[in-house]
Formats: structure tokens, C-alpha cells, sequence
């Protein structure tokens, strides 16, 4: 009967329509190179963690590792250079294996001179089927070109006509204190250890392909530089689009009331 049919329903759980939670994630069109330079110099220990100074590369991993984890939806690529340079992840969005070939790198690997413009020149040939304004590099290094066949600025030249963005980084502190006699202090003097840092080509390449150049004497000038290439180089953020709850329990109620007062009208009329 009808008391019994609205029970029925009242005791049943409530239909609903849930919040319904559409997350659409769209992947970024950015195809990132990472140019990484692994030459003789980049074993240089002036880069000071906790008051320990350690070699450049072991803190240009633990950098560009968190600046990867953080580029989920990009298709990046590593290379690597020192006197030659080689393609050691192409693109893709496995970031986890590029991450760990990062880590796997070993200074002196690719020779002990530096091929900067050899290596701008690979990235391009990696990039340039890309979609257009998707095309990013991010170049580090802590010299200057003393081994290419393609000089830097040509290199950059092409880049500018490939619509392809290079950012640099040149790394390595300014002043550190070598050891007098013995190890002692006697003696002791301070160097710049980034004297050979080439830094007004790197400031043209950035300048001549629409990037920026920055300087990281330290750690955090290294973080810095990669927080802001993320910030002019902005991955596309999950989207999600949240549809209020809604009950659905008067429909069936309805119907059932419905269903159950014609009932009762054709048992009335059968009387």
C-alpha cells in the first residue's frame, strides 16, 4: 500500500546526485631541454650547503631534480656536454628516468673542455619539429665555449629563427679561500674560481632568443634561477569543475506515489 511503499523508500539509501568532481588535466605544450654542462671545472667544491662546501655538480643535481619533479606535464629532454656534447634523455614525460640519468651524470664524462655552442646546437635539432612558442632550453654552465664546431652565438642565432627561448645559468662562486702550507691558513688566499665564466655571451644568447641570463654564486641563486625560469615558464595546472549535490529521492517518491493512488483508485472503483 502506499504507507508501506514511501517506508520502503524512506528506509533505502538516499539516491543522490554526489558531488561529482571533474578534474581534466590538460598537458602543457612546453617542450624543455635541460643543456647541463658536465666539464672538468664542474667538480670545482665552492658551492656551500650548511656550511660545507661541495662540488658544483652535486648541487646542480639536487637542483635541477626538484626543478623536474615539478614539470609534470612537460615533455623534457637532459643533454649533457663538456668537451662534446650528447643527448642523454630525449623527450618525454617519463620525468622519473630523466631524474635518474640526471644523477647518474659524472663530471669529466664528455670530455674536460666545454662545447656550449655544440650543445645549443643538439638541443635545436630535438626542439624544432616542436609545436612553435613551445620550445624552451635551459642552458648551465660555469665557463666558456672552448671546444665547439658551432660557436655559441650562431648557435643562438638559429634558435631565435627556430622560435626557440634559451635561458642561461652560470654557476660558481666569486671568491673561495685556497689552502696555504700544508692545509694551514698560512698562506692562505683567496681566487675567484669562476674567472673563466663567460658571462656576456651567455647574457647574449639569452638576450638574442627571448630568455634571461642568471648569475647563481650559491645554492640558493641556483634555486632561485630555476624558481623563476618556472615562473615565466608556467605549467598547465590541473582543472576541476565541482557540480553541487543534489537528491534525487524525489523522483522515485514521486513515481511511487503515483503508482500506489491509482492503485488505490482501481481498488475503490472494484468495490
Amino acid at each position: 500500500d502506499l504507507d508501506r511503499t514511501i517506508d520502503v523508500l524512506a528506509a533505502n539509501p538516499m539516491p543522490e546526485d554526489a558531488d561529482i568532481v571533474v578534474r581534466e588535466r590538460v598537458l602543457s605544450k612546453r617542450s624543455v631541454v635541460l643543456v647541463v654542462d658536465i666539464s672538468g671545472s664542474m667538480a670545482q667544491q665552492d658551492m656551500k650547503v650548511q656550511g660545507s662546501a661541495l662540488p658544483r655538480i652535486t648541487v646542480v643535481k639536487a637542483v635541477v631534480n626538484e626543478f623536474v619533479r615539478q614539470r609534470r606535464g612537460d615533455k623534457l629532454g637532459l643533454i649533457l656536454f663538456g668537451s662534446r656534447a650528447y643527448i642523454q634523455s630525449p623527450l618525454s614525460f617519463d620525468l622519473a628516468t630523466l631524474g635518474q640519468l640526471m644523477d647518474e651524470a659524472e663530471v669529466g664524462f664528455a670530455g674536460k673542455q666545454t662545447a656550449i655552442g655544440d650543445a645549443i646546437g643538439f638541443a635545436i635539432k630535438r626542439l624544432r619539429k616542436r609545436p612553435e612558442n613551445s620550445r624552451v632550453v635551459i642552458l648551465l654552465t660555469d665557463g666558456a665555449d672552448t671546444a665547439s664546431t658551432l660557436p655559441p652565438l650562431e648557435a643562438a642565432a638559429v634558435a631565435q629563427r627556430e622560435n626557440i627561448r634559451i635561458y642561461t645559468i652560470g654557476v660558481g662562486a666569486t671568491e673561495m679561500e685556497v689552502p696555504g702550507l700544508f692545509g694551514s691558513r698560512l698562506g692562505a688566499r683567496k681566487i675567484n674560481p669562476s674567472a673563466d665564466l663567460d658571462e656576456k655571451t651567455l647574457r647574449e644568447i639569452a638576450h638574442q632568443t627571448g630568455g634571461e641570463y642568471y648569475r647563481a654564486r650559491n645554492t640558493e641563486e641556483l634555486q632561485a634561477a630555476y624558481n623563476a625560469i618556472a615562473a615565466l615558464e608556467p605549467i598547465e595546472q590541473e582543472k576541476q569543475q565541482i557540480r553541487p549535490r543534489r537528491s534525487l529521492l524525489h523522483w522515485p517518491l514521486t513515481a511511487a506515489l503515483i503508482a500506489a493512488l491509482a492503485i488505490a483508485l482501481a481498488q475503490r472503483r472494484s468495490q
